[in-house]
C-alpha cells in the first residue's frame, strides 16, 4: 500500500523539504499567520499551544495568528455517501480568507477527511493531490509562504467495533475502513516526497504514528483519540510540539509531561481564549457553507475584544 502512491501518481522526488533546517528557524513574529484545516484545526488547541510557546519563549515579539479550521472540511472536494450534507471544501472559502486576512504564512492540515474513510484508490489520491496543489498555488499567488502539515494518525484500535473490512459495501466517518491509516500514510508520503513545490512539509502523521506505537508497547490502552480521529488535548500538545520542531523552533516547553502545568498558566489560558474568540469571529466573517451558508458582515467586535485580551497577554508576558 505504501508504494501505491507512486504507482498511481507517477511522481518524482522533488523540491519539497520535510522540515526546516535547524539552522534556518522559521520566524513567525510580526507576520499574519493563517491556519486552515478540518475539525481538528477548528478545535485548534494545537494552534493555541504553538502561539503560547512562541510568546513564552519570545516575550518581546508580536504574533498574529488566525485559526480558521472548519468541521468536516476537505481539500479534495470529496464526500462519502452517508455524510449528512456534502462536505465543505476549502476552495469554497479560500479566496475570501486570503483576501480578507492577507496572510504572510499559511499552515494547512488536510487529509483526515479527504480519503473519506475509504481504502486508497486513484480517484481519492488524485482529488487530494489536485486540491492541495491548488491550495498551494493560490497561497503563493498572494506571496504567502506555505507549510503543509500531514494529517494526524488514524487510531483504528480506539474504535474496533466500528471498523469495516476492505470488502465492505461502503465506508464513512461513522464506519471507517479498518486500515484507513494506509490512506493517510500515502497522503503524508506524497506531501513529504512528491509535492513539487517549494513548500515546507511537517510530517505529523509519521511522528504521531511512531510515538503511539512506542507508548502502546507498554500500555495497550494508550490513545490520543477516543474516536480514532480527533486528538484529545494531549494529542494537540503533541501536534504543536512536532510542528515547532519541524520549523526548527525549540519545542521542549511542550513536552507531554508539562501539559498539566501549561493548562494552569494564565498566559496559556488568555492565548487560548483569544484564539477561540478570533476563530469564531473570523470563520463567519470569511464565510463558509456547511449544509447552509454562514456569513457575517463585520469582525470589528471580535477584533475589539481580541485587542483587550492582547493587552492582558502583553501585561503578564
Amino acid at each position: 500500500m505504501k508504494y501505491l502512491i507512486f504507482m498511481l501518481a507517477g511522481i518524482f522526488l522533488a523540491s519539497c523539504h520535510s522540515t526546516i533546517d535547524k539552522s534556518e528557524e522559521m520566524d513567525l513574529s510580526n507576520q499574519k499567520v493563517l491556519f486552515l484545516g478540518d475539525s481538528i484545526t477548528q478545535a485548534g488547541q494545537y494552534v493555541g499551544f504553538v502561539e503560547y510557546a512562541l510568546r513564552k519563549q519570545n516575550p518581546e515579539d508580536k504574533f498574529d495568528f488566525y485559526s480558521l479550521g472548519l468541521n468536516s472540511e476537505t481539500a479534495s472536494g470529496l464526500s462519502e455517501k452517508d455524510h449528512p450534507f456534502p462536505r465543505p471544501c476549502v476552495h469554497e472559502r479560500l479566496a475570501g480568507a486570503l483576501g480578507k486576512i492577507k496572510p504572510d504564512v499559511v499552515f494547512a492540515c488536510y487529509g483526515m477527511n479527504d480519503g473519506i474513510y475509504h481504502p486508497l484508490d486513484e480517484k481519492i489520491l488524485d482529488a487530494y493531490q489536485k486540491g492541495i496543489l491548488s491550495l498551494v498555488e493560490k497561497c503563493r499567488e498572494i506571496g504567502a509562504e506555505v507549510v503543509m502539515i500531514s494529517p494526524p494518525a488514524f487510531q483504528a484500535y480506539a474504535i474496533q467495533k466500528k471498523l469495516r473490512s476492505a470488502d465492505a459495501e461502503d465506508f464513512s466517518y461513522r464506519f471507517p475502513y479498518e486500515n484507513y491509516h494506509q490512506t493517510l500514510e500515502a497522503f503524508s508520503q506524497w506531501l513529504r516526497l512528491g509535492l513539487q513545490q517549494e513548500v515546507t512539509c511537517v510530517d505529523l502523521n509519521t511522528a504521531m504514528t511512531n510515538y503511539l506505537i512506542e507508548k502502546r508497547k507498554n500500555d495497550k490502552s494508550f490513545v490520543f483519540s477516543r474516536d480514532g480521529i480527533h486528538p484529545a488535548l494531549g494529542g494537540h500538545l503533541f501536534m504543536a510540539q512536532e510542528l515547532l520542531k519541524g520549523l526548527g523552533i525549540n519545542a521542549d516547553l511542550l513536552a507531554q509531561e508539562n501539559l498539566a502545568e501549561i493548562k494552569k498558566e494564565e498566559l496559556y489560558q488568555l492565548v487560548e481564549k483569544r484564539r477561540q474568540l478570533r476563530s469564531r469571529g473570523w470563520l463567519k466573517y470569511v464565510g463558509y457553507t456547511r449544509g447552509k451558508v454562514f456569513k457575517t458582515d463585520s469582525v470589528s467586535e471580535t477584533e475589539s475584544r481580541a485587542s483587550e485580551l492582547l493587552k492582558e497577554i502583553d501585561a503578564i508576558n
